[in-house]
């Protein structure tokens, strides 16, 4: 692999951690902001007991759930292009 190829694949890993990062900081805030609702759900339904605050609580639980998924999948993608970019500058240095 050439010394510009390297440094291409450099350059594109480099533009999508930082769009990764930035993904992950905007799943930080919609979790924190689907958790506190989920979280508002499960004492409305445990103070009404009805069958309307119970379904609402499991609404709020699955799409807080979601969220931790999406963000647990975005952070993995991180973790993963940063082994990448070891890689490339552990290759870039032996090259030069």
């Amino acid at each position: 692999m050439t010394r510009s190829s390297i440094e291409r694949q450099l350059v594109e890993t480099g533009d999508r951690l930082k769009h990764l990062r930035s993904e992950l900081a905007i799943a930080d805030e919609q979790l924190a902001q689907l958790a506190d609702e989920a979280d508002d759900a499960r004492l409305r339904a445990l103070v009404s007991e009805t069958p309307l605050a119970e379904r609402e609580h499991r609404e709020a639980e699955k799409h807080a759930s979601a969220m931790r998924r999406h963000r647990e999948e975005v952070q993995a993608s991180i973790e993963r292009l940063e082994r990448a970019q070891d890689q490339l500058l552990d290759r870039l240095s032996s090259a030069g």
